[in-house]
């Protein structure tokens, strides 16, 4: 095969391309980045289950334990408890419990998300993600997921897998940063 007059012009277009591809995407980063311990909690806002929104801004100064959740993840059902106990706890000392459910449209239009809330008596925040913002923003990578964030806003603990969070080794931790 034999280059053509326009061969030069094509692939030099083509590098032009790649090039700025790469420099879109070296400039905007920090927007695919996973926040790790230490880092700012990212701007994050979804629904209440009654349509009202949470923005965690709104919870800046207070200690919280994010956790995202659904209704068909057997270790989120089992989690639940202990963080119902946690916030009946620590909720008077300012901790504030929020819980993402990212079931899809379908169960919350059917009420699986409510009637779950219903039964399991939970009395801290629940909201409802079905496009799994949260996922992208905090790098969830499983079911539950809790990511605590202190007081000025900054991830402490991100945590895959389910846990006794009313048990010592788990509240403590977040005793300290309530008292800090």
């Amino acid at each position: 095969m034999t280059d053509g007059p326009g061969r030069p012009l094509l692939t030099g277009g083509a590098i032009a391309l790649l090039v700025g591809m790469l420099v879109i995407a070296w400039t905007q980063r920090a927007r695919f980045e996973v926040p790790v311990a230490g880092a700012p909690a990212p701007e994050y806002a979804a629904a209440r289950l009654n349509g009202d929104t949470l923005r965690l801004a709104d919870l800046h100064g207070k200690v919280v334990v994010l956790n995202v959740w659904a209704t068909w993840c057997a270790p989120c059902v089992r989690e639940m408890p202990a963080l119902q106990r946690l916030y009946d706890r620590l909720g008077p000392e300012g901790l504030e419990v929020v819980a993402v459910s990212v079931d899809g449209t379908f169960e919350l239009a059917s009420g699986t998300v409510q009637a779950f809330v219903d039964d399991f008596g939970l009395t801290f925040a629940v909201l409802h993600d079905p496009t799994g913002r949260i996922e992208r923003l905090f790098g969830v990578n499983g079911y539950p997921m809790t990511i605590v964030i202190d007081a000025e806003g900054r991830i402490r603990q991100k945590v895959l897998g389910e846990r006794a969070w009313d048990e010592p080794e788990y509240a403590g931790p977040i005793e300290k940063l309530l008292r800090s």
